[in-house]
């Protein structure tokens, strides 16, 4: 005997009901307040940093135009002798522009290849234990007051390392206020900052990366020297520039242990005076508001925003050119 079938009551073909005009009403009227929030205050923080940058480039154009109104640009920048304080005074920026240029070398000089070694060393040979130790330690030294590394330089760098080893080399010792201890000094401030960026950089290339060359028969070296280190290059750059920048800006330092003797000079073991320095000093003194001294401050404060901004702009072509994405 057939047994009648009864149809389903939820047919798999049959629509879903559409949500009620309450229900949509009711998600429509919801509005995330703290999205917007946010939004808002980031908003506020990029206008802010443009704020700042056009409030400086305002200060200093007024300046540095009343400057050049009484000083010929050509003087001011081919010039060799720097007395902007005389009663006589001369303007030609290079001497401090020299100064400026051969301690941020040297500082350069040690802290890449100290920096990127540690670096190196962080990513691909230390333990997970030792770097959780390491890397505090060693971005401790970018919290240091800068003044305590101006004072370390004429009491300890100075006296303990530059004179024995001149004295051993059969050359006259160094001054109390040398560009060498300056820059030194300085590099030992910088390691942190290309150290750390770098080690992110390193530890960003995926590990697969590795792998493929330890199977291939490559050596850790080899590894960390042809392969990792060429796949950040773009990090490890960026981390030279923002250290260039760092040293260029300077300013306890230099004006604590280089001196305040502006010079165009190969010898290192010589006082100079940076453009940081001669702000600090010239800014620290009796200058009239409104004479020639004082607008000086603001043409050389100019020459080192633009300085600056060159090097930031030759970072960012750089880091785009050798960027490398990975997924």
């Amino acid at each position: 005997m057939a047994t009648a079938l009864t149809p389903s009551t939820s047919r798999p073909d049959r629509p879903l009901p559409a949500p009620s005009p309450e229900g949509l009403a009711l998600r429509r009227a919801r509005p995330r307040y703290g999205e917007r929030v946010i939004e808002s205050l980031l908003l506020v923080a990029a206008l802010g940093s443009i704020a700042t940058t056009v409030g400086i480039l305002v200060a200093l154009a007024d300046g540095t135009r009343q400057f050049f109104a009484q000083v010929s640009p050509v003087d001011f920048l081919t010039g060799t002798t720097w007395t902007p304080l005389f009663a006589n005074g001369s303007f030609g920026v290079l001497p401090i522009l020299w100064g400026t240029l051969v301690i941020t070398l040297i500082a350069v000089a040690l802290a890449i290849p100290v920096g990127l070694g540690a670096a190196i060393y962080l990513s691909e040979y230390a333990s997970p234990r030792s770097r959780a130790v390491f890397k505090p330690v060693l971005e401790v030294l970018a919290g240091v007051p800068t003044v305590v590394y101006g004072f370390f330089a004429i009491s300890f760098v100075t006296p303990s390392v530059l004179v024995p080893v001149y004295e051993l080399l059969g050359g006259d010792p160094p001054g109390v206020f040398n560009a060498l201890s300056a820059g030194l000094v300085m590099g030992v401030l910088i390691i942190p900052i290309v150290a750390s960026l770098s080690e992110d950089a390193l530890s960003s290339v995926p590990q697969a990366m590795r792998d493929g060359a330890l199977a291939l028969g490559a050596t850790r070296a080899r590894v960390a020297r042809s392969v990792v280190l060429p796949a950040a290059l773009s990090g490890v750059v960026a981390s030279f520039v923002l250290a260039l920048s760092r040293a260029i800006g300077e300013t306890m330092i230099v004006l604590v242990a280089a001196g305040a003797l502006p010079q165009i000079t190969t010898d290192v073991s010589q006082p100079m005076q940076t453009m940081t320095a001669f702000i600090a000093q010239a800014a620290l003194g009796d200058q009239p508001t409104g004479s020639l001294g004082y607008f000086s401050l603001f043409a050389v404060g100019a020459v080192l925003f633009v300085l600056t901004l060159v090097i930031n702009g030759v970072s960012i072509r750089l880091v785009r050119r050798f960027r490398e994405v990975y997924e």
